[in-house]
């Protein structure tokens, strides 16, 4: 079994399990129990700090997890009306993500986890955007198709069972939020850059540019979006560079990403015959994919289910629903502080023995 798993020879039975997030730029802590659902969550996220460098920072994105996340905790165990000695469980994210912020995450769960007596287990980050629809909906289930899309992910991924993940299609290049990003600063737009193109697109006109929709053109559910993000420089750097040309330009770029995930997410489903989409992560709060691949369903007979905007960035939630859901399988987390900065999801060990 994967290191950062362990087995227990008595399952947890129930009771509030804490999640915390600290993989990249957000600190989000999160109460969540299996009979009872969502109890609380905080998120504190730390973009005004670092859009004075254009982009994360690693080293104080670290520091910044430090000062936060004891107080978070604090604030969301009173808003759950709880106390620490409550607590059932502590998840906390194990990668993949920044290093020295996962760290964070892990060494202050393991303490607390070890000062209550109770068991602790480090989750898969995607596993936790993967699941996070369920908050929504319990009675959600595999299988399903997974469209995993954020600033450093645009996976495909065939869900048997929780724990069962095959991977259909990964990014080869730029993810989608990546391409976003990247996007939005060559046309100077403010960090975070895929949330203020996206905006800016919803008043650009239709048909004034028109770009490649990458890969569609060939078998396979991979994508690539590198190609895409050179096009819209060229556009750019030969345009008039107005601002109606600079939401043209969006409206446009925008139209070719989503027309792209579309795609491959109808492919993804004809070729596993399932009749469930579910889609998570950072880009899944786009709206203009949203509309369709709702549309798409509704059309092909399939199921869409998302998360709520605000979880579908990275949360303390998922977190924490991912986290009870493995300790009440009987798994936990060594006692040795370990993160995984890279971590392929195919690795974790199934949710139930087979």
């Amino acid at each position: 079994m994967n290191a950062i798993f362990a087995k227990r020879s008595v399952a947890v039975a129930g009771g509030p399990v804490l999640g915390i997030e600290t993989s990249c730029d957000e600190t989000g802590v999160a109460v969540y129990d299996t009979a009872r659902g969502l109890l609380a969550h905080t998120l504190y996220s730390q973009i005004r700090m670092h859009a004075e460098y254009g982009g994360v920072v690693p080293e104080l994105a670290s520091r910044d997890h430090v000062r936060k996340l004891m107080p978070l905790v604090r604030e969301t165990l009173g808003r759950a009306g709880l106390g620490v000695t409550d607590l059932a469980g502590v998840a906390y994210t194990a990668g993949p993500g920044l290093v020295g912020a996962l760290l964070v995450g892990a060494a202050a769960a393991r303490a607390l986890a070890w000062a209550l007596g109770v068991p602790a287990i480090g989750v898969h980050h995607m596993e936790g955007h993967l699941l996070a629809p369920l908050l929504e909906d319990a009675t959600l289930a595999p299988p399903f198709v997974a469209l995993l899309v954020s600033g450093g992910h645009s996976m495909l991924i065939e869900v048997s069972a929780i724990g069962r993940y095959r991977l259909l299609g990964d990014t080869l290049d730029d993810a989608a939020g990546e391409a976003f990003d990247k996007t939005a600063k060559l046309m100077g737009l403010p960090y975070p850059g895929g949330p203020a193109l996206a905006r800016l697109a919803q008043t650009g006109r239709e048909g004034v540019f028109r770009f490649a929709r990458p890969m569609t053109d060939r078998p396979g559910l991979d994508f690539s979006f590198s190609g895409l993000k050179t096009q819209v420089l060229l556009a750019w750097q030969a345009s008039d560079r107005s601002e109606q040309t600079k939401a043209d330009v969006a409206r446009a770029f925008e139209e070719a990403i989503v027309d792209t995930l579309v795609s491959k997410c109808r492919r993804a489903l004809a070729a596993t015959a399932a009749a469930t989409l579910v889609v998570a992560g950072g880009v899944g709060a786009n709206q203009r994919l949203r509309a369709q691949l709702v549309q798409a369903g509704a059309q092909h007979g399939y199921r869409v289910a998302f998360p709520r905007l605000e979880f579908c960035t990275d949360n303390g939630a998922m977190i924490a629903l991912a986290g009870a859901l493995r300790l009440a399988a009987g798994q936990h987390a060594p006692a040795a502080i370990q993160v995984r900065p890279r971590w392929p999801l195919e690795e974790l060990p199934p949710l139930h023995a087979a």
